[in-house]
């Protein structure tokens, strides 16, 4: 019972902080501690201190001033206010901002952090992780909720499509930056059972490389990415975070050259200058041939090696030899692909970004450029290298000899045939199988099974290295022995997440969009990869559940109205997407065999002449879907005009002290008698009088002017018999 009330417990924790002092002087630690404590007390957290692993303390936090946590909620959301995020303005008493409002866990958590971590002059504690006076602080974590991760799971694993109040669950709990990658993932499923059941009658029907299939797969493309991008406004609606992303968070690294004083508000703005921006953003393109040079070089050098050894070497231990270009890519290029985004962020930083925004948005371009080549260069050599010029460039493969030539008898099994050789017109479609079907496999494994079998296996070393230790008496104190009995599994516990990896949303949406790019690139040539794609994403929408509440710790929430840069992601693929199939289907087209090797069988006219119907065709459907998907209503746009004329109404109400929205109630004039208008005369001879007061005093009732006007009508309308002639 002990044990199940510890697991469901978080004992009113909001946040850890893991202070680790291994590598620091017991006087450093205890002083940049004792600075770490008061800063936290500053802005109105409690805190407790355990015992942790390694030389570590935990540091728990919580809220210690109603009062002042009332006043950050109610000056967040009056932010919200005035950038247009929240339509209505919040209560003006501070003690009303809960009362009137229900406080998500996730904006509760939301806030929390950033008194933790924004700056001093902002009102917090400006505590940074392994930066500066906060070397020593490793993390900062919010405890997962095991009742609701549990129930979250079992919920999810029986469920085939998922509703929009699972979404706002999520988003009450871990922020909308990550409901977002689930609100993308589920309508990307959902979506590809459309092209799920097309693919595989077209598999059956027409085969691979159909011009038909290209068509539709392309249109489907544009509609889900038209959709989305309209999806994306009316989640922000619902959950309240449209526009969030123009409250932007400046970044501490941030260097300006120069302040001036902006003349509207007459504040003083730091700045750095935008064309010198400009200028360093120029050096992407370098950047761009160096990654594309360097990573293009080792996947084509592998590329060749294969081959080589599939279809020119014919010599003993062939069958073992073909896995060497897999061995040196899988050792090489994650290698590499480290190596090059060390120097994207490098140069991301020279950039030198004001804002945290923009910082995430331009590393996550330079690191969709690294994803692209990785992902799709070794398609795009088979099907535009290989397949058209396979006999002018087989001839020249024999300069990877090396890599057989240990186990070659002699040398003609080394050599490349100068004259008739037959490429593999299979080769292109066993690359795609290979890459919607066995790499989802291998990356769910890496994903999910691999860090739990490696958590495990440190976890036995940890014990048996303890368990030495002690035999022979080296082992010092442990961390448990001041526990008390009744938080020995609650602290157990939070050890344990405390020693979890960080949840990064930015790596499994770009997973999604590779995928996504495989779709609308590659999938006609096996139109069964939707099929493939739709049995993984629903696996991965519940694994990547399962990774965020058992796997890792629990994400801080962060707000975001999209999914970012990866939306423009997806519109590049999408338009690379109808070029390329569009290739395909024409080099294609004789039964899938390809141009045989030989580029003298391509029409180059009709090659290009393909490729630019193509791509106008892909322009003229996305501004046609667009603007019908603009003219659709949704529930997101009801909500929205709703909150507008709620927020219009109030402001007259307040205004006019009356329910001006109300029809107005009836005029009741004033009863015309012989008393009523001798007194006007008599009025009017106590004052001075013009033509205009003469001119106004005629008529006196709406009645007396309609009597007018019907004397009037009477004497100048034509007669009825006049009419007629």
């Amino acid at each position: 019972m002990a044990h199940n009330s510890a697991l469901h417990s978080n004992f009113g924790v909001d946040y850890v902080i893991t202070y680790r002092f291994a590598d620091t002087s017991k006087v450093e630690a205890r002083d940049g501690f004792a600075s770490l404590m008061q800063a936290l007390a500053r802005v109105g957290l409690a805190t407790e201190v355990r015992n942790g692993d390694n030389c570590s303390l935990l540091v728990f936090v919580k809220v210690g001033s109603d009062r002042r946590f009332a006043q950050e909620v109610y000056r967040s959301r009056v932010k919200d206010w005035l950038h247009g995020v929240r339509p209505a303005e919040p209560a003006r008493e501070t003690q009303n901002t809960l009362s009137g409002e229900s406080l998500t866990e996730a904006e509760r958590l939301r806030i929390i952090h950033h008194l933790i971590t924004s700056p001093r002059e902002e009102g917090g504690a400006g505590i940074i992780p392994k930066e500066g006076q906060w070397k020593n602080v490793e993390s900062i974590f919010p405890l997962h909720d095991h009742t609701f991760n549990k129930e979250w799971i079992k919920k999810w694993s029986t469920m085939t499509f998922l509703k929009v109040e699972d979404l706002d669950q999520i988003r009450d709990r871990f922020g909308e930056k990550i409901a977002y990658y689930f609100a993308f993932t589920q309508s990307y499923f959902q979506f590809l059972i459309f092209p799920a059941a097309f693919g595989f009658a077209s598999w059956v029907i027409l085969g691979s490389f159909s011009p038909v299939y290209a068509l539709v797969n392309g249109l489907w493309c544009v509609t889900f990415v038209e959709y989305w991008k309209r999806q994306e406004i009316d989640l922000g609606v619902r959950w309240g975070v449209k526009g969030v992303s123009s409250i932007q968070q400046k970044r501490r690294d941030f260097k300006h050259e120069k302040e001036v004083r902006d003349p509207v508000t007459g504040e003083t703005v730091r700045i750095f200058p935008a064309t010198k921006r400009l200028g360093r953003q120029l050096l992407q393109v370098p950047f761009a041939l160096l990654a594309a040079l360097a990573l293009g070089t080792l996947i084509a050098t592998c590329f060749g090696i294969e081959i080589f050894l599939s279809e020119v070497y014919n010599g003993p231990g062939q069958s073992l030899l073909v896995f060497l270009p897999t061995g040196i890519l899988t050792t090489l290029v994650p290698t590499l692909t480290t190596l090059l985004t060390g120097v994207a962020s490098r140069l991301n930083d020279y950039e030198n970004w004001e804002t945290s925004e923009h910082y995430e948005s331009a590393l996550t371009q330079k690191i969709f450029v690294l994803n692209f080549i990785t992902s799709y260069l070794p398609i795009f050599l088979t099907a535009f290298v290989y397949v058209p010029f396979g006999s002018l460039v087989v001839p020249y493969l024999d300069i990877f000899n090396l890599t057989a030539r240990p186990f070659a008898e002699n040398e003609k099994q080394l050599q490349a045939p100068q004259t008739g050789f037959v490429i593999n017109p299979s080769r292109l479609k066993k690359q795609v199988i290979y890459f919607t079907v066995t790499a989802q496999i291998v990356n769910f494994a890496l994903e999910t099974i691999v860090p739990v079998v490696k958590r495990r296996v440190f976890s036995k070393y940890q014990e048996v290295k303890s368990e030495r230790a002690a035999k022979k008496g080296g082992a010092g104190p442990g961390v448990t022995i001041d526990d008390l009995p009744e938080e020995a599994e609650f602290l157990k516990r939070v050890r344990h997440e405390a020693e979890l990896d960080v949840y990064d949303v930015a790596t499994d949406l770009r997973e999604m969009v590779v995928q996504y790019g495989y779709l609308s690139l590659f999938s006609v040539v096996w139109p069964l990869a939707p099929v493939s794609f739709i049995i993984n994403n629903w696996i991965e929408l519940r694994s990547d559940a399962v990774k965020i509440c058992v796997e890792m710790q629990r994400p801080t929430p962060l707000r975001a109205d999209s999914i970012g840069p990866w939306i423009d992601s997806l519109s590049f693929l999408t338009w690379l997407g109808s070029i390329t199939a569009a290739a395909l289907a024409y080099l294609f087209s004789n039964d899938g065999m390809g141009p045989d090797g030989t580029p003298a069988s391509i029409q180059g006219w009709a090659l290009l002449l393909t490729i630019c119907f193509s791509e106008h065709a892909y322009l003229l459907v996305r501004w046609g879907v667009g603007l019908a998907v603009s003219k659709m209503d949704s529930p997101g746009m009801e909500k929205e005009r709703a909150d507008r004329f709620m927020v219009r109404k109030r402001y007259l109400q307040d205004a006019l002290g009356q329910d001006v929205m109300d029809p107005p109630s009836g005029f009741t004039e004033e009863k015309i008698t012989r008393a009523s208008l001798e007194e006007d005369a008599r009025q009017s001879s106590l004052r001075t009088t013009g033509p205009q007061d003469h001119f106004w005093s005629r008529q006196r009732s709406w009645e007396e002017s309609a009597k007018v006007g019907a004397h009037l009508i009477e004497k100048m309308a034509p007669k009825e018999g006049k009419k007629e002639q």
